[in-house]
């Protein structure tokens, strides 16, 4: 069975800057008949700016696999449904890949909006080569952490991983493990948001200026391609 007319949304919300919006997303949200937000509590700081009153439900990694097969079921009865996380693009380092998997297994119809995302930001503001590059996410944590390490810092385009203010001066040190304390690197932090940062520099004085720093905000990481790929 294929249903002719979209079902699924996928939307794209502010990674800071609530002004960062599309119209065809506040319209798709408004005209939905369920969102599904991966934190409601926070989502509905946006809807509210923005006087949506779309019903909202909780759609997140811990209960994906219990709550998607209901989803499904809406949008096989005709409902329209809105995917949002907390900010930036859903499925990108955020829920919603099962879903996205689930609604074309069934024949539903579906289509992602353009919109906010850190890394491209990043990216351009970094200064590095971004002709190809290579998105790694988060890092694992602890299985596979050490051989992804390796893995990024014999890249031979430029690199760039999520991390979270808890883990960026363990992160930073771990590369420092594994790559040239030379080796190029941008940091961003904040990104559309009041104290917005990008930091240019070499990998270990990037180290020594965070560490020196009161660490707040998520940060995008870009690594400049391995020297021995010049």
């Amino acid at each position: 069975m294929m249903i002719n007319e979209i079902k699924l949304y996928i939307v794209p919300t502010p990674i800071g800057n609530l002004d960062d919006i599309t119209i065809r997303a506040i319209d798709t949200l408004k005209n939905s008949d369920l969102i599904l937000a991966e934190d409601t509590r926070r989502a509905k700081k946006l809807l509210s700016h923005y006087n949506i009153s779309t019903k909202i439900k909780s759609y997140h990694v811990n209960n994906e696999h219990k709550k998607v097969d209901e989803y499904i079921e809406l949008m096989l009865e005709d409902k329209i449904i809105s995917l949002i996380t907390d900010a930036g693009t859903p499925c990108i380092s955020d829920p919603g890949f099962l879903i996205v998997r689930k609604t074309i297994e069934k024949g539903i119809q579906i289509t992602c909006l353009p919109g906010p995302t850190a890394l491209i930001p990043a990216l351009v503001l970094s200064g590095l080569p971004s002709d190809a590059f290579i998105f790694e996410g988060f890092l694992p944590r602890k299985k596979g952490r050490k051989t992804k390490l390796k893995e990024i810092s014999q890249n031979i385009i430029t690199t760039i991983i999520y991390e979270s203010p808890y883990r960026i001066i363990k992160t930073l040190s771990d590369l420092l493990e594994f790559t040239e304390s030379n080796r190029e690197i941008s940091i961003s932090r904040e990104i559309s948001k009041i104290y917005e940062e990008t930091y240019r520099g070499s990998l270990s004085d990037a180290l020594t200026y965070f560490s020196n720093k009161k660490i707040k905000g998520e940060f995008v990481i870009c690594i400049n391609k391995s020297k021995d790929s010049s």
